[in-house]
C-alpha cells in the first residue's frame, strides 16, 4: 500500500478533518480548494497551479464573474423551487440550507455583496416576490414552468366555455334591444300649461285603455330606451324561475340556514392566512440552531402565544409553545422552524389553513405527484364531506 494511497491512514485522516464545512476566508474560489488553515492556505496561494488560476483569470474577469454568479443563481432558485415550492419563506432559512452543501459557489465570488442585495435583485428581476418586514427579507418563488402555464390556460378556456343558459339568452337580449333601438331618435316629452277656456266648464279626463297602453308602450320604447334591457332581463328571469319551478315542485326550498351555511362556506374558501399553527397538532422542528437534539423530532403544539387584546383578538399568531414527544421538553418556536406531519391514511388530522381551518378530519389518501391529500371532514356542520386537493403544508397530524 503506497503512501498516496485513498485507504492510507494518512488519506484517511486527512478525509476525517476535512469533513464538514470549514473557514470562508481559508477557501480558494477559482481553484475550489478548501485548505484547513492559514498556513496551508498560504502554501496553496504560492502553488503553481494557483498562480496559474489567476493568470487565466486576469485575461478576462468579467468572464469568470458571471459564470460564478449565473451557477450561484441557479442552485439557489433550484434549491427554493424544489424545496419549498410557492411558499412565502425567509431568505435566511434557504440560503443556509444552500450553503450546508460543501461544493456550493460562495456568495463572495459572485456579484452580489450580501445576500440582502441578492434578494433586491431577485425582486427587481420578477424572479421572486420580496418583502421585508421586521424579521427580515421574505422570498416567494414565482413559477413559470410550461407545464404550470399551460395548466393554468386550460382552467382559463374551461371557464369561459363553462358560460350557463341564462347569460347567453341575456347576452342575446341585449344585442336584441341594442339593434332594435339603433337609429331611432329619443323624443323629448313637450309640457304645456293646463288652460281653461271656459271657467264654467267642467275638466273631464280620457280614460281609454286602449290608448293609454299604447301610449304607455311607445314612451318606454322611445324616453325608457336605456332601461329595457333591465326589464328585459328581470322578464326572462321570472319567466325561467316559473318554468324551473313548475317543473320542480316536489322539490324543497332552501331554508335560511342553508342559505347562510353556504354563504359561510363560501367566505372560508376564499380566505387564507399566512400562519397555520393550531393548539393540539404534531408538528416537527426543521430548524438547526437548536442543536441535532431537536431537529428534525417531532413535537405537539400547546399554547400559541400572543398579546391578547380580547377574547377574539391575538396580535402574533406566529410563534408556539411545543412540547418534544420524546423527551418532554417544552420550546418557544416560530411557525418558520416548524413544519407539518402528515399521518398514515385512516388517522385524524386538522386543516391548518384554507376554507376548512379548524375542522377535524380523517385523512383517506395522498397524492405524492400532486404533494395534497384528500381528507373526509370528521367534525362541524360538514361533517362526512370529501375534499380533494388539500396541499400537504395546510394539514398536520393531531396528537
Amino acid at each position: 500500500m503506497g503512501k498516496s494511497d485513498f485507504l492510507s491512514p494518512k488519506a484517511i485522516a486527512n478525509r476525517i478533518k476535512s469533513k464538514g464545512l470549514q473557514k470562508l476566508r481559508w477557501y480558494c474560489q477559482m481553484c475550489q480548494k478548501q485548505c484547513r488553515d492559514e498556513n496551508g492556505f498560504k502554501c496553496h496561494c504560492m502553488s503553481e497551479s494557483h498562480q496559474r488560476q489567476l493568470l487565466l483569470a486576469s485575461e478576462n474577469p468579467q468572464q469568470f464573474l458571471n459564470y460564478f454568479s449565473e451557477e450561484f443563481r441557479n442552485d439557489f432558485l433550484e434549491l427554493l423551487r424544489r424545496r419549498f415550492g410557492t411558499k412565502r419563506v425567509h431568505n435566511n432559512i434557504v440560503y443556509n440550507e444552500y450553503i450546508s452543501h460543501r461544493e456550493h459557489i460562495h456568495m463572495n465570488a459572485t456579484q452580489w455583496e450580501t445576500l440582502t442585495d441578492f434578494t433586491k435583485w431577485l425582486g427587481r428581476e420578477g424572479l421572486c416576490k420580496v418583502d421585508e418586514t421586521p424579521k427580515g427579507w421574505y422570498i416567494q418563488y414565482i413559477d413559470r414552468d410550461p407545464e404550470t402555464i399551460r395548466r393554468q390556460q386550460e382552467q382559463e378556456r374551461k371557464k369561459k366555455q363553462d358560460l350557463d343558459d341564462e347569460e347567453k339568452t341575456a347576452k342575446f337580449i341585449e344585442q336584441q334591444v341594442r339593434r332594435g333601438l339603433e337609429g331611432k331618435e329619443l323624443e323629448e316629452p313637450v309640457y304645456t300649461e293646463l288652460n281653461r277656456e271656459n271657467e264654467e266648464e267642467k275638466v273631464a279626463f280620457n280614460l281609454n285603455k286602449g290608448a293609454s297602453t299604447s301610449v304607455a308602450a311607445s314612451s318606454k320604447t322611445s324616453i325608457l330606451g336605456p332601461s329595457a334591457l333591465k326589464m328585459a332581463e328581470g322578464a326572462v328571469k321570472r319567466k325561467e324561475s316559473a318554468h324551473s319551478s313548475g317543473q320542480s315542485k316536489e322539490k324543497k326550498k332552501k331554508s335560511a340556514l342553508d342559505e347562510i351555511m353556504e354563504l359561510e362556506e363560501e367566505k372560508k374558501r376564499t380566505s387564507r392566512t399566512d400562519y397555520w399553527l393550531q393548539p393540539e397538532i404534531i408538528v416537527k422542528i426543521v430548524t438547526k440552531k437548536l442543536g441535532e437534539k431537536y431537529h428534525k423530532k417531532k413535537a405537539v403544539v400547546k399554547s400559541l402565544i400572543g398579546l391578547y387584546l380580547s377574547p377574539q383578538e391575538v396580535i402574533d399568531k406566529y410563534t408556539a409553545v411545543v412540547k418534544m414527544i420524546d423527551s418532554g421538553d417544552k420550546l418557544k418556536l416560530d411557525q418558520t422552524h416548524l413544519e407539518t406531519v402528515i399521518p398514515a391514511p385512516g388517522k385524524k388530522v386538522m386543516v391548518l389553513n384554507g376554507g376548512y381551518r379548524g375542522n377535524e378530519g380523517i385523512l383517506e389518501s395522498i397524492n405524492e405527484k400532486k404533494f395534497s391529500a384528500t381528507i373526509i371532514i370528521d367534525s362541524g356542520p360538514l361533517k362526512g364531506r370529501r375534499v380533494e386537493g388539500i396541499q400537504y403544508e395546510d394539514i398536520s397530524k393531531l396528537a
